[in-house]
């Protein structure tokens, strides 16, 4: 191996895959201390690896931009190229860039099996964050046991903590996916709940998600950059979140999240990763219905998430 090897490590998206290739890169760092590390991802994404110690490179795809014209910007003498997508995209940046590369196993005839037969006691995939590091099997590194990491620049602490207030309780009502997320009632009645007690309530997510959580009372922290996002999270007492990537970034900031779980289960491989974390689920014989949620649930009554009531996740909170 070179004295300095140069190691390149794509992952596109999405923001909780990102983020979870945080125990990866911490590891990768400590074994090769002066290794020049470039990572590839999509701009939305990067925000949360700016300051990340273990990056030494951040490359982006940005929106619009093609793969030629991104492999034209990477072309560089890398010992090793680290596959952590699996993607199309990723792929055609392979043939591109050419090189021998390395990957991770999707599980995907596994994932199946699992949704099927609805993840029988006892199987359960390992988790992604700890898949990746079979992508890195040449670079003699292995999980150390940690948590994801993502580190909050001073300016967006800073941003933060004009926008919200610290030790708050932080509710992130969103999720790509619909049916992996609780009724904005049921968010409503949690964050009232709450402010009755004396909490100082944040609502957290994207432009557009505040119509889930508009709850008089609450501090709207909708629409931010990721990292003072990050920022907000990391200033909180708890966050509660759907299956989602703020509940993996509230994980790598280093607070309790309390994790709402439907059409998802913790078996398929991607729930908090080694962080203080509660998951507050039903156990239906339906789930899991997907290895990734969807526009609607399959059975149309969406139990899943509707039966999880407020009073059981406000105990979570206070036990957190």
């Amino acid at each position: 191996m070179p004295a300095r090897p140069a190691i390149l490590v794509v992952r596109f998206s999405s923001l909780g895959d990102v983020i979870l290739t945080t125990p990866l890169l911490r590891t990768i760092r400590r074994a090769h201390p002066d290794a020049d590390v470039t990572f590839v991802t999509k701009r939305a994404y990067a925000e949360v690896l700016t300051e990340s110690p273990y990056v030494t490179r951040l490359v982006t795809l940005e929106p619009g931009e093609s793969v030629r014209t991104l492999a034209a910007r990477l072309r560089a003498p890398f010992a090793w190229r680290l596959d952590l997508h699996g993607s199309l995209r990723s792929n055609a940046l392979r043939m591109l860039l050419g090189g021998r590369w390395s990957s991770y196993p999707k599980r995907r005839r596994m994932r199946r099996r699992l949704v099927t037969h609805r993840a029988p006691a006892g199987t359960a995939l390992p988790h992604v964050a700890e898949r990746y590091f079979h992508a890195a099997r040449g670079l003699g590194v292995t999980p150390d046991g940690g948590p994801p990491e993502v580190h909050v620049s001073a300016a967006a602490a800073a941003r933060a903590a004009e926008l919200a207030p610290a030790g708050a309780v932080v509710l992130a009502p969103g999720s790509r996916q619909a049916t992996k997320r609780w009724p904005p009632e049921r968010w409503h009645a949690l964050a009232e709940r709450l402010l009755g007690k004396g909490y100082r309530v944040i609502g957290l997510g994207s432009v557009g998600e505040e119509r889930l959580l508009d709850t008089p009372g609450i501090v709207p922290a909708f629409g931010l950059p990721l990292g003072v996002a990050a920022g907000v999270l990391a200033a909180a007492r708890v966050a509660v979140a759907n299956d989602s990537g703020l509940m993996h970034l509230a994980t790598a900031v280093g607070t309790p999240v309390v994790a709402l779980f439907g059409p998802t289960v913790r078996a398929l491989g991607s729930g908090p990763y080694r962080a203080p974390s509660t998951v507050v689920e039903r156990p239906l014989g339906c789930r899991p219905c997907s290895p990734y949620g969807g526009p609607v649930c399959p059975l149309g009554h969406h139990r899943c998430m509707i039966e999880i009531a407020a009073d059981e996740v406000e105990t979570a909170v206070l036990a957190a």
